[in-house]
């Protein structure tokens, strides 16, 4: 399977003739319901990062699922939480602007964790929907904190075990028409090369910052150029305070140095060649209350 290119796409059009159940699915749910997680997992490939820090998600993510009957497009979206704060204002914006793009709205309940008020925004936003709504409880390997109720309308998963993804992907088709292709058949995800390489180096950081910093931090991927052997890059990763800055080094630059070498190796592993990565820290002081740079992070 190959990540999206458009040239590729427009010389091989024949494959768009054919026709499937097609069209787009959104997926939702409060931090941590393991969105991400499913959707790595559907597709056997890394299309969105995942840590254990709970809104890593910042941007919609496209994961294109084929069969023989279907071309299902996932929107792998952000959290939904009641905020004030004009960051996380704009990724509730990303998440339920989704909505009006697909045919359908995967709701995920995460069923380890007790039921707390960010469900109660998401079923208010719900309310004033007018498409198929399909609850999902995750997390079903574990012990559930929840009731799970037995209606004919309620799925379960485990994104771990791959448990219940066939009654899963028989819910959404049943809601989905035929159609053309919108991809290629071998096609699984729609990320240009620079979100991507810096989406793989942002979850080092938040696995390496864990609580003290990870979402004062984002990353800016500022050169790359792409040889047959290898393929060199400059990234930044940017923190909103020298104190932030400092925390990122750490000491003798042991900290930067485990982010960039655990972000080169999966790099290599999803280029398929040798990677070159220049990578650096800087400051810019209150990014999140920066309009226009926030777009441009999650546009």
């Amino acid at each position: 399977m190959k990540e999206l290119n458009l040239e590729d796409i427009l010389a091989n059009t024949s494959d768009l003739t054919k026709e499937k159940k097609v069209w787009y699915v959104a997926i939702i749910g409060r931090p941590n319901a393991w969105k991400s997680t499913f959707v790595n997992s559907l597709i056997w490939e890394k299309i969105s990062i995942t840590t254990n820090v709970p809104q890593t998600t910042r941007k919609r993510v496209l994961a294109i699922y084929n069969d023989d009957e279907s071309q299902i497009i996932f929107f792998d979206t952000p959290w939904i939480h009641k905020s004030e704060k004009k960051f996380n204002k704009e990724i509730n914006w990303v998440a339920i602007s989704s909505f009006k793009d697909a045919e359908v709205i995967l709701y995920f309940i995460d069923s380890s964790r007790e039921w707390w008020k960010e469900e109660e925004y998401i079923r208010e936003i719900l309310e004033m929907v007018n498409k198929p709504v399909v609850k999902v409880y995750t997390k079903t390997d574990l012990e559930p904190r929840i009731n799970i109720p037995n209606w004919d309308d309620i799925l379960k998963i485990s994104s771990i075990s791959k448990d219940w993804f066939d009654n899963l992907l028989v819910k959404v088709k049943s809601y989905l028409k035929m159609g053309p292709m919108f991809f290629p058949d071998d096609y699984y995800t729609k990320q240009d090369i620079y979100f991507r390489i810096s989406e793989i180096i942002r979850e080092k950081a938040f696995l390496h910052t864990k609580e003290e910093l990870p979402h004062s931090v984002f990353i800016w991927v500022e050169e790359i150029e792409d040889n047959e052997d290898i393929m060199k890059m400059v990234a930044y990763i940017y923190t909103e305070s020298d104190s932030q800055k400092y925390i990122v080094i750490w000491k003798g630059w042991s900290l930067i140095q485990r982010i960039w070498k655990e972000a080169r190796i999966e790099l290599e592993k999803i280029f398929e060649k040798k990677v070159f990565l220049a990578l650096r820290v800087k400051v810019r002081k209150n990014w999140r209350k920066d309009d226009r740079l926030i777009k441009e992070i999650l546009h």
